[in-house]
């Protein structure tokens, strides 16, 4: 049986549910914003594999919602009982909140994607003049997972891609995210840049999201991919990526290469962030720009300080 963490002396609840997760900064980020409302919540860790165990906790009175994550992000879609146009599309939640019917006043599970929110705000927060840097130009996602799913989806939704290329090792992953993109509205203009050759005609990127983690390309097919990526960032257009790995460091061998290349270099930490402060506005009511951004800032950065030493 899972251990519950006490949630007698709290006001609400929340969870953080999924395994593993003893390297999550989000219970850290939550207690931060409601410190800062004065509010008795809390997010507790919830590091587990049992769905029945975390449905009979959310039916608490107390429960204010949770941070999903995986292995859970697409199994917990069956129990809920809507989700948001973003949880819908991407195929995948990784927040949950509590909403009531307003006709039987039932308490409904409802989900949503934050993640997408967080990767648009990470470059919208951060680049002082879009136009210029990433609207109406080529996107580009590195990587093949539920991340590179959720970069289509902001590049396409909102940060006006004109198509978008992705780099990865694993073509059969490349053709599933094309294939479940189109299926699910948002995979038009998506193009698998294979080789060093083809990167080298098409027009350089504007806004670049890597979704790997960070190692040094060892296979073939890991160094093609990475010299594809150098290819397109050595191209004339100098935009931003950001880099989605922050553990056990956000300055990432991606990282170095996009910065010596004169790119503008976003860290994972603030999709981190701003996905977090998206979750805490379905969940306290409150605007974003209600929270304690800057405290959020803060506290993350001297924990990534910390974790160095």
């Amino acid at each position: 049986m899972v251990q519950t963490p006490s949630s007698d002396h709290l006001d609400r609840v929340g969870y953080l549910f999924g395994h593993p997760i003893v390297h999550s900064m989000s219970p850290l980020l939550h207690q931060t914003v409601y410190d800062g409302l004065g509010l008795n919540w809390a997010q507790l860790p919830l590091d587990s594999t049992d769905m029945d165990h975390f449905l009979t906790l959310i039916q608490d009175p107390k429960f204010y919602g949770a941070s999903v994550t995986m292995p859970h992000k697409v199994a917990i879609l069956k129990h809920l009982d809507s989700l948001t146009p973003e949880g819908r599309d991407v195929g995948a939640c990784n927040t949950l909140f509590v909403r009531n019917d307003p006709t039987t006043n039932r308490r409904l599970y409802v989900g949503t994607n934050t993640d997408v929110v967080g990767i648009r705000d990470a470059f919208y927060q951060n680049i002082s003049d879009p136009d210029a840097c990433f609207h109406d130009r080529p996107g580009l996602v590195v990587g093949g997972g539920g991340a590179a799913r959720s970069a289509v989806y902001a590049l396409r939704k909102w940060m006006r891609a004109s198509k978008i290329y992705i780099v990865n090792r694993d073509k059969s992953e490349v053709d599933a995210v094309i294939q479940e993109c189109a299926a699910r509205g948002f995979g038009d203009h998506m193009l698998h840049v294979a080789t060093v050759a083809e990167a080298e005609k098409l027009d350089g990127p504007g806004a670049v999201v890597a979704c790997v983690p960070n190692f040094s390309p060892k296979t073939p097919a890991e160094k093609e991919a990475r010299a594809i990526l150098e290819c397109l960032l050595a191209k004339d257009h100098k935009g931003a990526i950001l880099e989605m790995c922050y553990h056990p460091t956000p300055w990432t061998e991606i990282a170095n290469i996009s910065q010596k290349l004169g790119w503008n270099v976003i860290l994972g930490t603030e999709a981190l962030i701003w996905q977090g402060l998206e979750q805490d506005r379905y969940w306290t009511g409150k605007d974003v720009h209600e929270l304690p951004i800057k405290k959020v800032h803060q506290v993350i950065a001297a924990k990534l300080s910390e974790s160095k030493i």
